[in-house]
């Protein structure tokens, strides 16, 4: 497969309005996709309609838009129209999320995940192939949806998978599978689940900074907000981190969160964190492709040593 190398957009320090110089400067630094993503900032498509528009050249992706926010129809409209802007470029990350973002933010019921994201895969590749739908599936029915008018190029569509349930199925029905928070060496145990022919996606936080003790600092405060969500929790178990976390994951549960910081070890931070010279950077993500990672979507995070823009230019493949 040909060596992809992401950005993440919008930036982490700016809107996406002021985001538009740099994602038009992502293809001449060697960078071949954008990818977004939907937890409380942007919305999952609408960067990539931009991004579209400013860099042309890019593969564009989500990473991922959550199965339970949208209803089925209206998500096969929104990835029918970023596929009509960039036919062939779009790539349809979908996922269940998590119980915080899609009960509590937006109101919805977070029930059986696998197979709602099982049924919304089997529906959107109807529904944008052309197909007229009227199904029962096991989490929802859909009775005559058709789109108005289908992209010519359906997209793609991959899978935001962490264990070897949901990694099955992006590898048997999807196109790819994406992942997130891990090291390099947990790649080569991912693949493994995948097989050699399923792309494989992940977001890899990046800070260019040689202060270790303040990107650790930062560092925990990211993972004890997500590695203490059940579905992370369960992957890093799966991992074999069980043990590692467990003070941080019983200092969560009692409600005392600097404790849960505090007990976050400083090994699991340098393993699922890229951080130290861009050099250092750079050579920690070829790690990550030499296991078998095939797109690395960098988010670079704040330094004391430069901006993002420096960061970004840092970590490209042509630097």
């Amino acid at each position: 497969m040909t060596q992809t190398w992401g950005m993440t957009v919008p930036f982490y320090d700016r809107s996406l309005a002021e985001s538009k110089e740099l994602i038009a400067s992502l293809p001449g630094l060697g960078y071949t996709d954008a990818w977004s993503a939907e937890v409380n900032g942007s919305d999952g498509f609408t960067p990539l309609a931009m991004a579209g528009e400013w860099a042309p050249e890019l593969r564009l992706g989500s990473a991922i838009v959550p199965v339970f926010t949208r209803g089925p129809g209206l998500l096969a409209m929104s990835a029918a129209t970023l596929a009509d802007l960039a036919p062939g470029r779009f790539v349809l990350g979908i996922g269940s999320s998590s119980p915080a973002v899609v009960q509590r933010w937006n109101a919805a019921e977070f029930d059986r995940p696998f197979a709602r994201t099982r049924d919304t895969l089997r529906f959107l590749r109807a529904a944008l192939a052309g197909e007229k739908v009227s199904e029962r599936y096991e989490t929802f029915e859909v009775k005559g949806f058709k789109l108005e008018r289908a992209p010519r190029v359906a997209p793609k569509i991959v899978l935001a998978a962490l264990r070897p349930r949901m990694l099955h199925l992006a590898a048997s029905e999807a196109d790819g599978a994406i992942t997130n928070w891990l090291s390099p060496e947990d790649v080569v145990k991912v693949r493994a689940e995948v097989g050699q022919d399923t792309e494989l996606i992940a977001r890899l936080f990046v800070c260019v900074s040689e202060d270790a003790e303040r990107v650790r600092e930062l560092g925990r405060w990211m993972l004890a907000a997500y590695l203490t969500v059940p579905a992370y929790a369960a992957f890093h178990d799966w991992l074999g981190r069980g043990e590692l976390l467990k003070p941080m994951h019983e200092a969560w549960a009692a409600g005392d969160r600097q404790a849960a910081l505090k007990a976050v070890p400083d090994e699991v931070v340098d393993a699922l964190i890229v951080h130290g010279s861009a050099e250092t950077c750079r050579a920690r993500i070829q790690e990550y492709v030499a296991n078998g990672l095939d797109t690395p979507v960098l988010a670079p995070i704040p330094g004391d040593d430069g901006t993002i823009d420096d960061a970004v230019r840092a970590l490209a493949p042509k630097s």
